[in-house]
């Protein structure tokens, strides 16, 4: 059974049939979203697609955490602006352009946009509205008088020690601004002192917007709060005495609330990292999604057990090792098959399925080749005419090839053809011309080009691919050679042979 199914069918077994399901995810605006975050979104939305489909009512609800302070400034910002700032809430930080409110409404611009351009649409909403509509101050108040319970559950479920005076609670500065250097005691049933790093100290209420809970304590506060019935997280939280952990004992025992359905899942990497938005690391959302269409974004996503880690690496194979297991997904569903690569498939989107795929490493070697016609090479491939969706669907992956070969491929996959003998080839060894020469007496022995396979087939008898890479591309790897020399003219091929082995 499909993953996405087969979660559907647990959270069924434990809630029933009745009022909608909430289904949760979240993420810290604190800089650029990084792809990684994009997993989360993928699993919830999936999730919430296969329980409709069941009939379950549910809603979808994303948060953009706003309200978090910025504790680190990214990599690509200019640290002496935003310097100023450190430790203030999110929002109340300005907009690297100024064409959003704030900081944290620019960052969640372009996440929500990716988020909705794979095909993802939920009920979005800001974590400083439910602070600032008064929505969290019976959570607040409920932490403030179970604070000696909240300190308990830390010490005894994470190991960590608080002071007896310590309160789950952070304070938005009256003089500096920061939520992030003050420390909160003696709350008296209406407001609590604190105290800021910056010298100030006073007595406020900690609602309305004035103060936030500390993010093990906020987690569970919003499940009670929002109603939430489902969501998941990232391995990392999942772990005995972890996040999820604290966050499902305060659920418990401080707010009443059954934690709900947990969907530990492992991480998505990019070139073999894990993603921080503060730090700059790895490839942002947006990049990606610009990479690839929306159906392949959602195999990346997708494709894989949660309990699978995720290894996206644009720079290596993966853009068209997905394209061809998008494809064999596609034949296969094609063929009336009714599995979990069928049901995965469906997730994918498949409107205007069309009969014929072009593969991408194809499309790729052809948009190289500038006296080639991509659409001409292929119907010869088809053995007919391309078809409307056919055609849509060839230069889609025409645009999304050139921009991966541009910003991405690994040289093994990027050539130019040269038009005259490279430097690299004027000095090749004696044994390396005569293999070409031979190369070349071979190609004469037929009054037409030999294809492909013939041709490389030769080439592994005379095992000189380098010589030959070096002769026509000035490099030392390329395309697969014998087809690639075998779409050449047929006299262009044996000039340059002729004046390689020479």
């Amino acid at each position: 059974m499909f993953w996405a199914d087969r979660l559907a069918g647990e959270i069924e077994k434990r809630y029933g049939r009745g009022k909608p399901l909430i289904i949760r995810d979240e993420k810290t605006v604190s800089g650029r979203v990084h792809i990684g975050s994009m997993r989360g979104v993928a699993i919830h939305g999936t999730v919430a697609e296969a329980l409709a489909q069941k009939g379950i009512e549910n809603r979808f609800l994303y948060e953009f955490n706003d309200f978090d302070p910025m504790d680190d400034i990214p990599a690509y910002l200019d640290r002496a602006t935003f310097e100023l700032h450190f430790g203030k809430p999110l929002r109340d930080i300005p907009s690297p352009d100024f064409s959003a409110k704030n900081f944290a409404e620019y960052f969640a611009g372009e996440f929500r946009k990716v988020i909705e351009d794979a095909g993802w649409h939920p009920e979005f909403y800001y974590s400083s509205e439910l602070y600032l509509s008064g929505k969290m101050d019976g959570a607040i108040r409920e932490a403030l008088e179970h604070a000696h319970d909240i300190r308990r559950i830390y010490k005894e479920v994470s190991g960590s020690q608080k002071g007896e005076d310590w309160l789950p609670l952070s304070v938005i500065c009256g003089q500096c601004g920061s939520v992030f250097s003050t420390q909160a005691r003696n709350f008296d049933g209406k407001e609590v002192e604190y105290s800021c790093k910056c010298g100030y100290e006073r007595k406020t209420s900690p609602f309305g917007g004035k103060a936030k809970l500390p993010w093990k304590v906020e987690w569970p506060a919003k499940w009670s709060v929002l109603g939430v019935a489902v969501e998941g997280a990232g391995k990392d939280h999942s772990t005995k005495g972890g996040a999820r952990d604290v966050a499902d004992h305060i659920s418990r025992e401080v707010f009443n609330y059954e934690p709900p359905f947990n969907i530990p899942y492992e991480f998505f990497l990019v070139g073999g990292r894990k993603m921080s938005a503060s730090k700059g690391l790895g490839s942002s959302a947006v990049d990606i999604a610009n990479l690839i269409p929306p159906k392949i974004l959602r195999l990346a996503l997708l494709g894989k057990e949660i309990n699978q880690q995720t290894n996206f690496d644009p720079e290596g194979d993966t853009v068209p090792v997905l394209y061809d297991h998008y494809d064999k997904l596609a034949e296969n569903y094609r063929s009336g098959a009714n599995d979990d690569y069928a049901r995965l498939f469906e997730f994918l989107g498949r409107s205007d399925l069309p009969d014929f795929l072009m593969r991408f490493s194809q499309v790729v070697f052809i948009v190289q080749m500038p006296h080639m016609d991509l659409g001409e090479e292929a119907e010869k491939i088809k053995g007919g005419a391309l078809n409307a969706e056919e055609k849509k669907e060839l230069e889609e992956r025409a645009a999304y090839a050139k921009k991966w070969l541009a910003e991405y491929a690994p040289e093994k996959f990027v050539f130019k053809l040269q038009d005259t003998l490279p430097p690299a080839a004027k000095n090749l060894s004696p044994e390396q011309k005569r293999a070409l020469a031979q190369f070349a007496d071979f190609i004469k022995s037929s009054p037409e080009m030999k294809n492909g396979e013939e041709l490389h087939q030769k080439l592994h008898e005379l095992k000189e691919f380098k010589a030959v890479y070096l002769a026509f591309l000035g490099k030392e790897s390329g395309p697969k050679a014998g087809w690639f020399l075998s779409v050449l003219d047929r006299e262009f091929v044996l000039r340059r042979l002729k004046e390689a082995s020479a």
